[in-house]
């Protein structure tokens, strides 16, 4: 395996204030990662950093061995990194394919016209119910599938690097454990994922590797299924109440 992502000392402010202070982390080409800590940990801002849409202050981003630290989104984009933004944001009043079509939008610049409508296949390969539904207005669809959508419009990229904010966010429980699965799926189609999600136990059962932060802070790192026994976990994330959601 070889490095996609390596960060070293990354640290991101709004104004006076330090979201982010020194974060140093690392994937690996086929990997899922997860981000996870609790509100205002820094995990938006970090998957922000990366893509480019907010500035960082300092530290280094290197990408498939590039390093696009102060690299405009587009050009971040172009790259083959796609961030599925936390809340979905989706254009309610577009139709279902509009919106998918609207994450190639680089690649119909570039011509791409063949190698979008094989991806176009593949994404209704994976979420059928988009295609039964691709002329609906996204804003008539559930909330799992606005979730699906926003992930099609992610995929329609080509990304290497997938990036997922909170993508079971408001969803009910059994339709939460369904986007888990894509994920899982998603995986297996050799691709990279670094998933930011409140739900740990989801997120870490999925994930080959986790990192907790905690106030613009690495606290924890390690694999995946270590992450969910570690007592150090189960406090620092859920406090006093992790036995509702752990056991």
């Amino acid at each position: 395996m070889t490095f996609l992502l390596k960060i070293r000392n990354l640290s991101t402010q709004y104004g006076k204030i330090r979201a982010l202070d020194g974060i140093s982390m690392h994937i690996w080409e086929g990997e899922i990662v997860s981000l996870i800590g609790a509100n205002g940990a820094g995990k938006s801002t970090f998957l922000n950093s990366i893509s480019g849409v907010v500035d960082i202050s300092s530290g280094n981003i290197s990408f498939n061995g590039q390093d696009i630290s102060r690299k405009r989104p587009e050009e971040i984009v172009s790259l083959g990194i796609s961030q599925v933004p936390e809340g979905r944001q989706i254009f309610d009043s577009f139709s279902v394919i509009d919106n998918i079509m609207l994450g190639a939008y680089l690649r119909r610049k570039r011509g791409e016209k063949k190698e979008i409508a094989t991806d176009l296949e593949e994404v209704f390969t994976i979420f059928p119910i988009l295609e039964e539904r691709k002329k609906q207005s996204a804003g008539t669809l559930s909330g799992g599938e606005q979730q699906m959508l926003a992930i099609a419009r992610g995929l329609m990229a080509r990304p290497k690097l997938l990036m997922l904010d909170e993508p079971s966010l408001g969803l009910a429980p059994k339709i939460a454990s369904e986007i888990m699965n894509v994920i899982k799926r998603l995986k297996e189609r050799n691709l990279t994922i670094l998933l930011v999600e409140q739900n740990a136990r989801a997120a870490l059962k999925i994930s080959d590797r986790g990192y907790v932060f905690e106030t613009g802070n690495v606290l924890l790192q390690g694999r995946g299924e270590d992450l969910l026994v570690d007592g150090d976990v189960k406090r620092a994330y859920l406090g006093r109440d992790y036995k509702e959601f752990w056991e």
